[in-house]
């Protein structure tokens, strides 16, 4: 299958858990741009951050997005400002096709309070910095994406069943095919 789809939403709103099962669910290589970026660069992506500043870092990021959106098939996941970047959004939109995996800000902070590894939520008031991340960046998101899915507390399973259930109508995978099993924890 030579499907490109990627998925993008805010810090926390489960693009890398529901793109890594989505992956093997249509047999389909994953990818992850923060993992790939942080696989270049040797170090976490906070530290990165801290160290060189957001606009190396989104430099990076947009290199990687232009790379993973030009492979024959693949899920990717993508990180929460990729599409900060107008050639990250027109990479994605024209290459991909791109899920926005939207939830508000009161569920993120609910899955994300305890989080200490996102750069952009290490402030005084996390919960008001994703009011004003969501504001900026739902817009941009919105313009990304071919599809939207409501992300506000499902389960994995659900938001892959929505996900699968936008991928079949719009004619993108077969309903009828095989699910690929579960894979064996060894």
């Amino acid at each position: 299958m030579s499907l490109r789809l990627s998925l993008v939403g805010m810090p926390g709103c489960g693009k890398s858990t529901v793109g890594r099962h989505l992956a093997r669910q249509l047999d389909l290589p994953f990818a992850d741009s923060d993992s790939e970026i942080e696989s270049r660069i040797g170090m976490p992506i906070r530290d990165f951050f801290a160290r060189e500043g957001e606009d190396r870092f989104r430099d990076l990021e947009q290199e990687v997005i232009d790379e993973l959106t030009q492979r024959d098939a693949l899920v990717l996941a993508t990180g929460g400002g990729a599409v900060l970047r107008p050639s990250n959004r027109d990479a994605l939109h024209s290459r991909t096709h791109v899920m926005y995996l939207r939830a508000s800000p009161e569920d993120l902070f609910r899955r994300l309070r305890h989080d200490t590894q996102r750069p952009l939520l290490q402030v005084a008031d996390p919960q008001q910095r994703l009011r004003e991340l969501f504001r900026e960046r739902d817009p941009l998101y919105r313009r990304t994406a071919h599809f939207v899915i409501e992300a506000v507390r499902p389960s994995v399973p659900a938001l892959m069943g929505m996900v699968l259930m936008q991928l079949e109508v719009a004619g993108l995978v077969d309903p009828a095919r095989e699910p690929v099993p579960p894979r064996r924890a060894d």
